[in-house]
């Protein structure tokens, strides 16, 4: 898969995109990313991007000419395939599990990253993105954040780069619960053991204790996630109602 970063700062990504197991799947030849200095787009003598907004306030815009030069590129690049051009911007839709499993799917994905108070809206009207996502309700100086985010987050799904391919499909978020708590060595830790349901050797055991954990740590730190959550077996609907039956017990 290919990911294109359009930012203004390239030197940003060099040590998060050599690392772990996104730089190991660069080095494997799994994901392919390139990193689009936008000021190169710029025909501003001096490079500049951005420039004070119409109307006064604080701030500066990021302009429509260079990011559009950056984007039609992109699109316009002989035998590569077509860019799915994501915008990273607060007005975008949620970045979540779902999201990520859809962008897994595609071939290239360009990821735009904004600065400074936001982006001339002529670019958006100008029909240069396809989408717009966001992490959350928060602001970040840039999308290089986020960007980093997208690239990790789906990485992941891709075959290979995840050694294990189970631990991706057993994650949180993945069947719309949190995962189960874990443990390792040592057996106690400042008077607290870890469960002996996990010595017991009793796989099916396991598996239903780890099951019934996710619906009482969803129901701890994430209740709106559990609200949401629709069964579909026999086994959730009894593990839902036994947590609900928890929660409003005195």
């Amino acid at each position: 898969m290919r990911f294109d970063v359009l930012t203004i700062f390239p030197g940003y990504f060099a040590s998060p995109l050599a690392e772990s197991l996104v730089g190991r799947a660069v080095d494997a030849g799994l994901l392919d990313i390139r990193l689009v200095d936008l000021r190169l787009f710029s025909d501003d003598p001096h490079r500049k991007v951005d420039d004070e907004p119409y109307g006064g306030g604080p701030g500066m815009v990021l302009s429509a000419p260079p990011v559009a030069a950056a984007v039609e590129a992109l699109r316009s690049e002989p035998g590569a395939p077509a860019p799915h051009v994501v915008f990273l911007s607060p007005r975008g839709r949620r970045l979540d599990a779902g999201v990520v499993r859809e962008l897994s799917g595609r071939v290239r994905v360009s990821l735009v990253c904004g600065r400074y108070e936001g982006i001339d809206e002529r670019a958006r009207e100008a029909g240069l993105f396809d989408e717009e996502l966001s992490l959350g309700d928060f602001v970040l100086s840039g999308g290089e954040v986020a960007a980093l985010a997208v690239i990790e987050a789906v990485s992941r799904f891709l075959p290979g780069v995840v050694g294990d391919s189970g631990s991706v499909t057993a994650d949180s978020f993945e069947d719309g619960l949190l995962d189960h708590p874990h443990y390792t060595r040592p057996r106690e830790f400042r008077g607290r053991a870890v469960p002996d349901v996990l010595f017991s050797g009793h796989h099916e055991r396991i598996r239903l204790w780890r099951r019934e954990q996710q619906f009482r740590e969803t129901a701890r730190w994430r209740p709106d996630l559990l609200e949401r959550f629709r069964p579909r077996t026999d086994e959730d609907r009894e593990m839902l109602s036994r947590v609900a039956r928890d929660r409003v017990s005195p």
